[in-house]
């Protein structure tokens, strides 16, 4: 059998995609994205799984999105059942950047309510890219289950998810805004404040949000 300088090349390349170091497993993962070929997918997700470096991650990503979605999704679907988080997390961030709404389905209820933070974070924001219209409503009520989860930076997330669905996710924060958990309610409520001021800023919406639960009181829209 003929070796092509073709694929040489696409040898040299899955073979860095493994190096230690990472700036050569970077450079690997652009010229697998800049020369796409279906012998690269495989080892592209079997990459982001236990990939460590993030800016490598990050082009693994935009590896993919540059080769078919016929070929790339069903395979990114198979790895949101993956025990491995890293797998969920990434297949879940590389789906919201294709954004092919045909992954939707595969955006369960248990992925948005994931124990690990960087999959539930990953499912929230591919969840409002993918919904399909109409369904919007129902997806606010399953992410409103996770209002008062975590520490800043995953409710900051939760929270401009809720925020990009616009005013679907209204009847669900309202109804968390009389939630029994104090952490809960605040949560809500400062998500109520950046969706009717964008630009207040998650820190103060948060710190308004706490006075307004110290205070017995449930903001505005629940006095």
């Amino acid at each position: 059998m003929t070796v092509t300088r073709g694929d040489t090349e696409a040898l040299r390349a899955l073979q860095g995609l493994e190096d230690g170091r990472s700036s050569v497993r970077l450079r690997a993962a652009l010229a697998v994205g800049t020369a796409p070929d279906p012998r690269f997918v495989d080892k592209l997700i079997e990459r982001c799984a236990i990939e460590p470096e993030f800016f490598v991650r990050d082009m693994l990503t935009w590896a993919l999105t540059r080769h078919p979605v016929s070929m790339t999704l069903p395979e990114l679907v198979r790895e949101l059942r993956s025990e491995r988080a890293q797998a969920r997390s990434q297949a879940l961030h590389t789906l919201s950047k294709i954004g092919d709404r045909r992954a939707w389905p595969a955006i369960t209820g248990a992925l948005l309510c994931d124990p690990d933070e960087e999959v539930a974070r990953s499912a929230w924001r591919a969840a409002v890219i993918l919904v399909p219209d109409g369904e919007e409503s129902a997806l606010a009520t399953v992410l409103a289950t996770q209002l008062g989860r975590g520490e800043r930076e995953t409710q900051l997330s939760l929270s401009r998810a809720m925020v990009a669905l616009g005013e679907a996710v209204e009847p669900a924060l309202l109804a968390a805004t009389t939630a029994p958990e104090p952490r809960t309610r605040t949560h809500a409520l400062a998500t109520q404040r950046l969706l009717r001021d964008p630009d207040a800023g998650f820190e103060f919406a948060i710190e308004e949000a706490k006075r307004v639960v110290a205070l017995g009181g449930a903001g505005p829209e629940g006095q």
